[in-house]
């Protein structure tokens, strides 16, 4: 059995690296792999009502394949939960995330809002959230998913070697 880290879709290729990949892109990889189970488990907490719940772990996923995306374009540390900080970072290496950043940055109210009973002026957020909330977040966070794997697909396709980083998302 090979050294070569494995997928679900089978041996991971880089651009730079052959049949196996580089640091950065595996913790890429990590980073989207993450996003996209943080969206599976908002999926799940929105279907058994805790729509609050549902809410952060939307923020988290879109803020996740973000970091991916940056992690994947080179960055060696991503810094913040702010989803808007990490949009305007991933700009300055490509001006299509301002297409996103508009609709991501209202998940950062989910932050600390959908957890934390402090950040409302009463109650606690299990109650302050609803069906129509936690839906919305789960469409942006997946818009902000699928971005992420398009863009991160049009550069592996721009590259002269073989990349599988965005292709092995898609296929998830």
């Amino acid at each position: 059995m090979s050294d070569a880290p494995q997928s679900a879709t089978g041996p991971a290729t880089g651009p730079a690296t052959g049949p196996a990949i580089g640091p950065a892109e595996a913790d890429a990889r990590r980073w989207l792999r993450q996003a996209e189970l943080d969206l599976n488990a908002a999926r799940h907490a929105q279907g058994g009502g805790y729509h609050a719940h549902a809410c952060f772990l939307a923020q988290q996923a879109a803020e996740k394949s973000v970091a991916g995306y940056l992690i994947a374009r080179g960055a060696e540390r991503v810094w913040g939960n702010a989803l808007a900080d990490l949009c305007e970072d991933a700009m300055a290496l490509d001006p299509t995330f301002d297409v996103i950043k508009s609709v991501a940055l209202l998940l950062d109210k989910h932050f600390l809002g959908a957890r934390y009973p402090s950040a409302l002026p009463g109650g606690v957020p299990h109650d302050a959230y609803d069906d129509v909330d936690s839906g919305r977040a789960l469409e942006i966070a997946r818009d902000v998913r699928e971005f992420v794997l398009r863009r991160l697909a049009q550069l592996a396709a721009d590259q002269p070697a073989d990349s599988q980083l965005a292709d092995e998302g898609e296929r998830r």
